[in-house]
């Protein structure tokens, strides 16, 4: 391989590895306009959109220890890559293709994962991991807080008692 796509492979290879998952998109007819809007949405949620060379992204993959990519990396495609929420930039991608009609979603791997498109489209409509946590800690400190106000009914109530027995002079 040649020094420069070597180069090239290095760098693919160093955002696959610092990128829990990636989502490979067919950009086809799109315009450097959009392409530029779409990148700024995707910085907006803490990910990246990079045009690669497929032959070489492919043997990045590999190396990367991502399974054989085989026929589905085709055509003119660009790769999403983050270190926060899949999720958040699936949504970013999702919501921007329904303005322009593309890119179009292709395929995408979390945690070594395959996920095809359809997959990537139930975690674009997934709240924020954000408003996850939130549901998930309310959950847990819903029994808690219920328990708490359990505990200290009998103690208010005879506070009251002992209070309303003082205002009357007893």
């Amino acid at each position: 391989m040649r020094a420069e796509k070597q180069l090239i492979n290095n760098e693919y290879l160093g955002r696959l590895n610092a990128s829990p998952f990636f989502i490979v998109v067919d950009y086809t007819g799109l315009k450097v306009g959009p392409i530029t809007e779409l990148r700024k949405r995707l910085f907006a949620v803490g990910a990246e959109l990079h045009v690669v060379k497929n032959s070489i992204f492919r043997l990045a993959a590999k190396e990367a220890g991502i399974a054989d990519m085989g026929s589905s990396m085709t055509g003119q495609i660009a790769v999403v890559t983050g270190r926060q929420d899949i999720a958040a930039a699936a949504k970013a991608v999702k919501t921007f293709a329904a303005e322009f009609d593309k890119p179009k979603l292709k395929f995408g791997y979390l945690n070594s994962q395959r996920m095809e498109a359809a997959d990537i489209m139930v975690l674009a409509d997934l709240p924020p991991l954000n408003v996850l946590r939130g549901k998930l800690l309310g959950t847990m400190m819903g029994p808690a807080t219920k328990l708490a106000a359990l505990l200290s009914t009998p103690a208010n109530q005879l506070a009251r008692v002992l209070k309303a027995k003082a205002d009357k002079g007893e």
